[in-house]
């Protein structure tokens, strides 16, 4: 379990790195996501899993391919 805890951890950590990278706020980005900054804060903290659609979605925002998110070396 605690396993699954640290990849989902690291996921919302790349999420947040490639937010950054873009130049984007948690509002900014949750708008071009049509979700709310909470729901956002939330992927980020790994508090709150992510639809395979808002996957594909933030790839897209973000122009960053969905594997990218998934690279926890």
């Amino acid at each position: 379990m605690e396993k699954e805890i640290t990849k989902m951890r690291m996921f919302g950590k790349n999420i947040a790195k490639y937010r950054k990278e873009k130049h984007l706020t948690q509002n900014l980005l949750a708008e071009k996501l049509d979700v709310s900054r909470e729901h956002l804060a939330k992927i980020e903290t790994a508090k709150r899993g992510i639809s395979i659609n808002l996957l594909f979605k933030l790839s897209e925002v973000l122009n960053v391919p969905e594997k990218k998110f998934f690279d926890f070396e």
